[in-house]
């Protein structure tokens, strides 16, 4: 062979647009780096695995390449940075193999890469904020990279535990589709992030056997007027606009409104019992946990925050205290 007569690379024309014209140019391995923007020691390796060919060689017996080369290596180098293998890359420059089949294949997988990178940063995250230890850190990425399978499965054990197998299916049924996560596998970070949180409630027994008592309480009380109001919502009927007003818990405006509210939880004129079992039921309802998890619960489903019932659980709590 020489240096009139070598072969051309069809897909280095393709690439060029042109049909080639004439001789062509041919460049030393070095030359060939120079131009491709690759090393020397990287064409060589190209050429030593047949991904680009020389198109002659001189009297020395030195590789010498085409122009064509120069196109084919930088599609090589562009299929490198997207993180193509070389036998993939392989089959697309030996047209074995669609370009566009191969851009869709590898698309997906840096989608599961930057999800994963997106987890990571998420976990590391949490753990910088909290200050957590290297045993939180095992947890917490744990509680992360559950599929979704299985996070339903952790928050529909919690939830069983604390509904299941009571009466007025019907009602609980409601509560526990309303309490549901509802997330996907691909989680913004403060979405990760609250879905740890989450789950680490759904882990508290203690949580769970409060959750349990409301229930069952809320259950006992129905009687034959199921279904009447939920106690949160007569308390936030009540007890709402009196701490809007600004109201005194322990003022006889108060003493009034703590009454009534009683009666309501009773169905009828209640005695010291009830209201201290009243006061009991409210001081269970304020706790921190339910409200932090409703919360937790609007950001891993992406709904709106919910509004906060601390402010007027803690007045119903002190002044059906204060009324005696």
């Amino acid at each position: 062979m020489n240096g009139d007569t070598h072969s051309c690379d069809p897909l280095g024309a393709e690439l060029l647009g042109s049909e080639p014209l004439g001789p062509e140019p041919l460049y030393t391995i070095g030359e060939l780096a120079r131009r491709s923007g690759l090393t020397v020691k990287t064409v060589r390796f190209y050429s030593d695995q047949g991904i680009v060919s020389p198109a002659d060689r001189n009297p020395a017996g030195h590789r010498r390449y085409g122009v064509y080369a120069v196109a084919r290596l930088e599609l090589v180098r562009t299929l490198r940075e997207l993180g193509l293998g070389l036998p993939a890359i392989r089959q697309v420059v030996d047209r074995e193999l669609a370009l566009p089949a191969v851009a869709a294949a590898h698309a997906e997988a840096l989608d599961v890469q930057i999800r994963v990178l997106r987890l990571r940063r998420a976990v590391l995250g949490t753990v910088a904020r909290r200050g957590s230890t290297p045993e939180e850190l095992t947890l917490v990425h744990q509680l992360a990279r559950l599929s979704e399978d299985e996070r339903y499965r952790l928050i529909g054990e919690f939830l069983a535990g604390a509904f299941g197998g009571l009466r007025a299916d019907g009602r609980f049924a409601a509560v526990v589709r309303s309490l549901t996560p509802e997330p996907t596998d691909d989680l913004e970070p403060e979405q990760v992030e609250a879905w740890v949180e989450l789950a680490e409630l759904a882990a508290d027994d203690g949580f769970r056997g409060l959750l349990r008592r409301l229930a069952e309480d809320e259950a006992a009380e129905a009687g034959a007027d199921w279904p009447r109001p939920g106690l949160a919502w007569v308390v936030r009927e009540l007890a709402g606009p009196a701490v809007v007003a600004g109201i005194d818990p322990g003022s006889g405006e108060a003493a009034g409104i703590a009454r009534e509210l009683a009666a309501r939880y009773a169905g009828s004129a209640p005695g010291a019992v009830v209201r201290g079992r009243l006061a009991e039921r409210l001081a269970a309802m304020a706790d921190p946990r339910r409200e932090r998890y409703l919360a937790l619960l609007a950001v891993v489903n992406g709904w709106a925050a919910p509004e906060s019932s601390a402010a007027v659980l803690d007045w119903a709590v002190r002044a059906v205290r204060s009324a005696g």
